[in-house]
């Protein structure tokens, strides 16, 4: 069973050399990218084990994975180097972010057509062996994990709620902006 942190053969060089690095210092790899355009760029998506990363995690990595990247340059062209979160709508790469994630709102792409389709929109449903576990609208199916080419949770109401919740319990949002959200969010009026 693969994974889906890198798709093209370069972006799997890419994620050879980085992973390494990334691990090394406590972290792990969401997702590689060579985006190309006027000036490429290289998108790194790494978060911390029990999830979430900060912008100062970001800088630190960004710094170790930049002056391993010059040793071993495995890009011949011009590109800029961009670390972030994977973010509340985030890719789901790896088998266990199915898991993880199971509840929420996701959209899931195949490589090949099943059953006339190669989109599924629904709410997961976790794992089971290697298959993904997916409820939509004929009821809950498995995917084989290998068969998917793309999947990422969808931006609802609950999930940015749930995310920004979790976020506070482990006090990384201050309080008053939290309930200011929420309050969006829930639909509810201050008083």
């Amino acid at each position: 069973m693969t994974d889906m942190i890198a798709k093209t053969q370069i972006d799997r060089r890419m994620a050879e050399v980085i992973r390494p690095v990334v691990e090394g210092m406590g972290f792990e790899l969401v997702r590689v990218r060579l985006m190309s355009g006027k000036t490429k760029t290289l998108q790194i998506m790494a978060e911390k084990p029990e999830g979430g990363i900060e912008v100062d995690d970001c800088g630190e990595i960004s710094t170790a994975v930049s002056a391993t990247l010059d040793v071993e340059d495995p890009v011949e062209d011009a590109y800029t180097l961009e670390v972030s979160s994977p973010g509340i709508d985030r890719p789901l790469t790896r088998l266990k972010d199915f898991e993880v994630w199971a509840g929420y709102e996701a959209k899931i792409e195949t490589t090949e057509m099943i059953d006339g389709r190669r989109r599924f929109k629904g709410e997961l449903a976790g794992v089971e062996g290697s298959e993904v576990l997916i409820t939509i609208e004929e009821g809950t199916i498995g995917l084989q994990f290998d068969w998917l080419s793309d999947a990422k949770l969808v931006l609802t109401d609950d999930l940015i709620r749930d995310v920004l919740r979790s976020r506070k319990d482990a006090g990384e949002v201050d309080q008053t902006q939290f309930d200011q959200i929420e309050t969006i969010i829930d639909g509810e009026e201050e008083t």
